[in-house]
């Protein structure tokens, strides 16, 4: 057998294992949606009834990390002020942290229109400012009265509900930390990119999410759309400000200090993706530097039996970067060099038909997890994942390979966090999303 052979053998292998591990993960986030849905209709004649509620709510202090903002940040905060939670039981302390923008007018004017409400507006400079978002929240939290911290990102536009389902489960037990809701992609329309993005959201984010809380009470804490028990946070310290990934690491420490998470879909965020390759190129890169960050301060924990059920995440990370990098290099590289004749794979047929088979099975397998939100599954979107396969994860590879070089340039440089926020966009009503979709 050649190094060819080898090398293609090994990729098919690791990409037939990560779809077993997708496929395994979308099962059980696919029985959880609907078990869910079938315990919402349960809560809801409960509550028509007068019971489900918790005697008394507990303060909520929601936190908007927000840096040159102006172009969304409205939007975001007058739907904060929209909850239907209780309004003397929650207050919005928005950090606008080091902005060159007109962000500062902007909130002043919605502090003005709205003097009864509690909005708190944190302006810094780039002495106390301008360092990260992890910085941010902790300036935020140093002036919160909240029990409860939920944090929203300033391109959010959550639905009225969300809050307060994700307080109510918070409640539901003591050694329950954390609880996440689900994002949606609000700009889905605005170009192929974005509906390229709406995709992996549901398919990977949001049901992949599900799946692991299902099978083995595990999950990450998104950037956004969360609320945490303050104890646990002050506890902390705060949030890591060498963290990219404040929110993947902050869950790591979550689960080793005993508690769980919990991932509440009913709990729905919208939220502005990039509409441009260079500003999603961007942005992944900082996310993979994020995770692995976290992966490389956590691994020892993988090997550590009182660390908990994170031990598995850890492994889940690694499986993610380490397996699918290497098996796309692998498989993308024999290709490549068998177009210009330079090698040669003698698995022939069999390598083919594996290859093929997971095509289709990569097709119908995301196909099936966008059949709980309405208007998802169809043609267009099967055409879709297929375009994804050849271009929107091969873009994946690029964003893992820049991440380890920043990451070592990084290290070797000891460089300091700074905000390396996305680009925002103005929208236009065509480019939203209907926000009415069907739960399951």
């Amino acid at each position: 057998m050649s190094i060819a052979d080898c090398l293609s053998l090994y990729a098919i292998v690791a990409i037939w294992g990560l779809m077993f591990l997708n496929i395994f993960l979308s099962i059980g986030g696919f029985i959880y949606m609907i078990k869910v849905n079938k315990q919402e209709r349960l809560n809801l004649d409960r509550k028509r009834m007068g019971g489900g509620k918790p005697s008394e709510y507990p303060m909520v202090s929601i936190m908007v990390p927000a840096h040159n903002e102006s172009i969304v940040i409205r939007k975001t905060v007058l739907s904060l002020l929209d909850f239907d939670y209780p309004r003397d039981r929650y207050e919005i302390i928005v950090i606008n942290d080091n902005s060159s923008d007109h962000s500062a007018e902007v909130l002043k004017e919605i502090q003005k229109n709205h003097p009864t409400r509690k909005l708190i507006v944190i302006n810094t400079d780039n002495i106390m400012g301008g360092k990260g978002k992890s910085n941010a929240l902790n300036i935020a939290l140093s002036v919160a009265k909240g029990t409860v911290i939920a944090i929203y990102d300033a391109d959010n536009t959550p639905a009225p509900d969300a809050l307060r389902i994700l307080v109510e489960n918070l409640m539901e037990d003591d050694k329950l930390g954390a609880v996440i809701g689900k994002f949606r992609t609000r700009n889905r329309n605005a170009s192929l990119l974005t509906r390229f993005v709406n995709i992996e959201t549901l398919a990977y984010q949001c049901m992949n999410q599900a799946g692991r809380y299902f099978f083995f009470k595990l999950c990450t804490i998104p950037g956004t759309n969360y609320v945490i028990r303050r104890s646990i946070i002050d506890e902390m310290g705060g949030w890591d400000t060498k963290a990219l990934s404040e929110d993947t690491e902050i869950s790591f420490r979550l689960y080793r200090m005993g508690y769980y998470i919990k991932f509440m879909p009913l709990a729905v965020t919208w939220e502005q993706e990039p509409q441009k390759l260079k500003q999603w190129f961007k942005q992944r890169t900082r996310w993979a530097k994020g995770n692995l960050y976290v992966l490389i301060k956590n691994f020892k924990y993988a090997f550590d039996p009182k660390a908990g059920p994170m031990r598995l995440d850890v492994f889940y990370y690694a499986l993610v970067y380490v397996l699918m990098l290497t098996s796309l290099i692998c498989s993308d590289s024999i290709f490549v060099l068998g177009i210009l004749g330079l090698c040669h794979v003698t698995l022939g047929g069999f390598s083919t038909l594996l290859w093929g088979m997971a095509v289709l099975l990569f097709v119908l397998n995301v196909l099936i997890t966008l059949s709980v939100e309405k208007n998802e599954f169809n043609a267009e979107s099967a055409i879709l994942i297929l375009l994804m396969l050849f271009t929107y994860s091969k873009m994946w590879v690029a964003v893992v390979v820049k991440a380890v070089y920043l990451s070592i340039q990084d290290a070797v440089f000891d460089k300091e966090v700074v905000w390396d926020k996305t680009e925002r966009f103005e929208e236009t009503q065509s480019q939203e999303r209907k926000k009415k979709g069907k739960r399951v």
